[in-house]
């Protein structure tokens, strides 16, 4: 999935597989803009 944010696009992957490595979910994260704290309980 893309999304055009004025002059920058970003891109979160839709994976095929049950599992999202750390790396992956950490960059969705990060691009999502939602705090990190809103993820951990």
């Amino acid at each position: 999935m893309q999304k055009q944010d004025g002059v920058s696009t970003v891109t979160v992957p839709v994976p095929l597989h049950r599992e999202v490595r750390i790396g992956t979910l950490t960059s969705i994260v990060r691009q999502s803009g939602v705090p990190k704290s809103v993820f951990y309980v």
